[in-house]
């Protein structure tokens, strides 16, 4: 939707970032440190509150959104780690979203800018063609092509399609992608009936995930309804500042999941953004209650099994396991300890802690397509910190994340398995542990 701006300032009236938000800010500084972007370049207008300042200057009467105003807010991840940092409460991952919209309507970018947008879009948020895209992965793969493109010529004159190569998962010609059953019934006295994302890049490429997170639900006694109608939950879109297409996939969302008790997602950005479709909605007097109930029903898979009592026993699985906190579970989502605690529950587990957990991996959606050299400098930093700890494996509860790390850690030479939580607690509870690699 292109609105027209005021003509006396740079924002337009249509959800315009809240000026009571804004004001929460008292500037301290807590945020600078937690803040990528500014651990990186040092720059204030690159940190919370001075992306808050311009957002505030975009309110004021004779103000235009100039092309330095939109750099500053592209720069940002939208990892809300400032939101964990800050001590007075402010809402910056209400901010960002309301300005991102914003900057689309109304900031002039170039074609191969909106191409870039339009062309990510349209593969990440269909599993089915990026699921079409493993014969040819894994071919390069084979032949090392996605090393020749990620480190000769071509990904130095095209540092868009140098980060995809460095991304292209290791996805086996015949493995299993797309699909889990769409019902699977719950093991003894039903707890409830849950409805399961599939998700999009999640069902393309992990799809081992999604099962895993059917079995362990089943197991615990829910029943499981995974529509496969549902092809993306708009998270990429609404974090990235495109509203109505957010909304038109979230629509179908809503409805899909009408009928069940809670909805479950194993993948942090989709969580994040479902239960923030109460604000998507706020103003459509058609949707907005549906939304709220969504919003309100939706559970990560990790808060879900944290917060009952579990009834099957766990079996050991003796592994040195490095935790990633996945910025959309851990900030936007404010879920730390339940992964923690649910692994630590497995006997032979041993978690270990790496530094910087708060700083972002430098994945963010589609940021690492969009701002290469920054996610390539955020991607080394966490690999770095990974590798420190010693760890034999990963846990990781978002697929961009997993994308994002095990590219920089193949980078180096030291690649390193990396796990959902789910999968690992789906091997303890039923004893076979055949996907752990050694």
């Amino acid at each position: 939707m292109r609105t027209e701006p005021r003509p006396d300032r740079a924002f337009d009236p249509h959800n315009p970032p809240d000026l009571d938000l804004i004001e929460d800010c008292v500037h301290c500084g807590f945020c600078l440190p937690t803040c990528p972007t500014y651990v990186l370049w040092g720059e204030e207008m690159d940190s919370p509150r001075g992306r808050i300042v311009l957002m505030r200057t975009g309110l004021e009467e004779g103000s235009e959104l100039t092309d330095s105003m939109a750099t500053h807010f592209d720069r940002c991840l939208g990892c809300m780690a400032c939101v964990t940092a800050c001590p007075s409460g402010v809402q910056y991952d209400r901010l960002i979203e309301q300005t991102r919209p914003q900057v689309e309507r109304h900031h002039d970018r170039s074609r191969s800018e909106r191409l870039g947008r339009r062309a990510a879009f349209a593969l990440f948020t269909h599993p089915r063609r990026l699921r079409a895209l493993a014969p040819i992965l894994a071919v390069s793969r084979r032949l090392r092509l996605d090393r020749a493109v990620a480190n000769g010529p071509i990904g130095r004159r095209w540092p868009r399609l140098q980060a995809l190569a460095s991304l292209a998962p290791d996805v086996q010609l015949r493995s299993k992608g797309l699909g889990t059953d769409e019902f699977s019934a719950g093991v003894g006295e039903v707890r409830g009936r849950v409805g399961l994302l599939q998700g999009c890049v999640q069902r393309a490429f992990f799809g081992d995930v999604n099962r895993a997170t059917a079995s362990v639900l089943t197991a615990e006694g829910y029943d499981v309804v995974a529509p496969s109608s549902v092809r993306c939950c708009g998270a990429l879109m609404l974090h990235t500042g495109y509203e109505e297409e957010a909304k038109k996939l979230a629509r179908r969302a809503i409805e899909a999941f009408e009928t069940c008790d809670l909805i479950v997602t194993n993948a942090a950005g989709c969580g994040s953004a479902m239960k923030d479709y109460v604000h998507l909605f706020a103003d459509d007097s058609a949707w907005a209650e549906r939304a709220q109930s969504l919003s309100e029903r939706t559970r990560d898979i990790m808060e879900l099994l944290g917060s009952v009592e579990q009834r099957r026993p766990r079996n050991p699985i003796n592994l040195r396991l490095a935790y990633h906190d996945a910025c959309h579970l851990a900030h936007a989502q404010g879920i730390r300890s339940q992964p923690r605690e649910l692994l630590s529950s497995i006997p032979g587990i041993e978690l270990i802690e790496p530094n910087e957990w708060e700083i972002c991996c430098g994945s963010a959606g589609i940021y690492n397509l969009l701002e290469p050299e920054a996610a390539r400098q955020l991607g080394e930093r966490k690999a770095d910190n990974l590798l420190a700890t010693g760890a034999e494996a990963i846990a990781a509860g978002n697929p961009g994340c997993t994308l994002q790390m095990a590219g920089h850690l193949r980078a180096r030479g030291r690649a390193m398995p990396i796990y959902h939580p789910i999968q690992l607690l789906d091997a303890s509870i039923s004893g076979d542990q055949g996907f752990l690699k050694d």
